[in-house]
């Protein structure tokens, strides 16, 4: 079943570089100001959040439709996050937005409870189905992986995603070698 807002979403994102992630932007994007206010009550918040949910949804049926289960799971994490950041790729500019509006400290909580659907989402869509406490350490973990590897891809110019699954591949090898000294 698709969002209602998604379609206001889809038109949202290529007005970002020009507009921001503004009202007007909202506006212009749904076709109207007042429907924007009622789509996004809490405005740019809820279309930033709407953005989130709709990624993350997409990133689990392009995963799902990939069949990853033949993979191990550090496999299918990185074909998850690859996914995720491939899908990105056109919005860049709109991604980092985003996250620096995120980084406000007002939008701390906003912030954390996006992160933790995102990873809970790129955990389930690898398979994970743990509900003891490693459903927690796993998150916790993913999230510093892909933090930083969402920093590096926002830094990396080049049109295609080498160089940062390179980066992942490093940190995930990192979190192995400590998961191996660290029994």
């Amino acid at each position: 079943m698709t969002d209602p807002h998604d379609a206001i979403i889809d038109r949202l994102l290529p007005l970002i570089p020009r507009l921001g992630w503004t009202g007007r932007a909202l506006a212009e994007a749904a076709g109207d100001a007042a429907l924007a206010e009622n789509a996004f009550p809490r405005g740019v918040r809820d279309a930033i959040a709407a953005w989130s949910a709709l990624a993350d949804r997409r990133m689990a049926e392009a995963a799902a439709a990939e069949g990853l289960e033949g993979l191990k799971v550090p496999a299918r994490i990185r074909r998850v996050i690859a996914i995720r950041l491939e899908q990105a790729q056109p919005h860049k500019p709109a991604l980092r937005d985003a996250l620096g509006l995120l980084a406000l400290p007002w939008n701390v909580l906003l912030s954390a409870r996006l992160t933790a659907a995102t990873v809970s989402a790129m955990w389930y869509a690898a398979g994970d189905k743990s509900a003891d406490m490693s459903w927690y350490t796993r998150r916790a973990t993913l999230a510093a992986i892909y933090g930083t590897t969402l920093a590096f891809w926002l830094r990396d110019p080049s049109p295609d995603l080498a160089k940062t699954l390179e980066f992942l591949d490093r940190r995930l090898a990192d979190h192995a070698r400590l998961h191996r000294i660290i029994p």
